[in-house]
């Protein structure tokens, strides 16, 4: 179960606070950033909030004052006093807006991936239809399982994070019908020569390596898969990949 350090929501119409409603199902958007540290900071912040905004105009939840009020917000709950390592989430439907920090949970080397048959709504856009991917991640350890979205026989993404294959010293990432995140999106322009490709559960034994990368895991190397016959060969990208995250979580800026 989630413990929570905060969480509240406000009413869009005035910004009052009103009893904390998480959101999950409905109609809208959120974004999920790493608040460390203190002087607090928040990892890739500004492309957090950006990506936020431009998600609430696509699903028609925006407000021309929205930024402005997250901003104000966010300023009023993070706690000046506190050292942090946690996850920082802001979600947004037609009506309420809706903070919360929790604590973030550091991945496990003996991490495992289990393959589940289902693929989130609407998968390109970091969505609130999560409740039946939230009923499978309760029942997991965090700090060493995901679930591996799969629909027709192609691996997608996870319950929280992007996924990258490694083979033959290649980066592959899955080609298409899933969210790309903010870190997903720092990778990328970081590693320029890589690969799309269908990822599909008969050819998973091609791969040495397979990453987690996201607001919550950070960098996780998959040990093993449940149910099925693969088990990491090399932890070379995964040493690569977390030295590069570790560079830019040293360069972050005071929030």
């Amino acid at each position: 179960m989630v413990t929570y350090l905060l969480k509240k929501s406000y009413r869009l119409k005035d910004y009052k606070e009103i009893e904390f409603n998480d959101l999950w199902g409905d109609h809208g958007v959120f974004t999920t950033m790493w608040l460390f540290d203190k002087p607090q900071k928040i990892l890739f912040f500004d492309q957090h909030i950006n990506n936020l905004i431009k998600s609430t105009k696509v699903f028609k939840v925006y407000k021309a004052d929205l930024k402005l009020n997250i901003l104000k917000i966010l300023k009023e709950i993070i706690n000046p006093k506190i050292k942090y390592n946690h996850l920082l989430r802001v979600a947004i439907n037609k009506k309420t807006l809706s903070v919360s920090i929790r604590k973030r949970i550091k991945p496990k080397l003996d991490f495992t991936l289990n393959l589940v048959n289902l693929k989130r709504a609407k998968p390109e856009y970091k969505n609130l239809k999560y409740k039946q991917i939230l009923k499978y991640l309760s029942k997991l350890d965090n700090s060493k399982n995901d679930i591996g979205l799969c629909v027709k026989n192609k691996v997608f993404e996870t319950g929280t994070s992007n996924l990258v294959f490694i083979k033959k010293n290649k980066i592959f990432f899955p080609r298409n019908n899933y969210y790309k995140g903010i870190t997903f999106k720092f990778f990328k322009n970081k590693f320029k020569k890589f690969y799309y490709t269908d990822i599909r559960i008969n050819t998973l034994s091609e791969f040495d390596e397979i990453l987690l990368i996201g607001s919550g895991k950070g960098v996780a190397s998959v040990k093993n898969i449940k149910n099925y016959a693969w088990s990491r060969k090399s932890m070379k990208y995964y040493k690569l990949f977390s030295s590069t995250y570790l560079k830019a979580i040293q360069q972050s800026k005071k929030y």
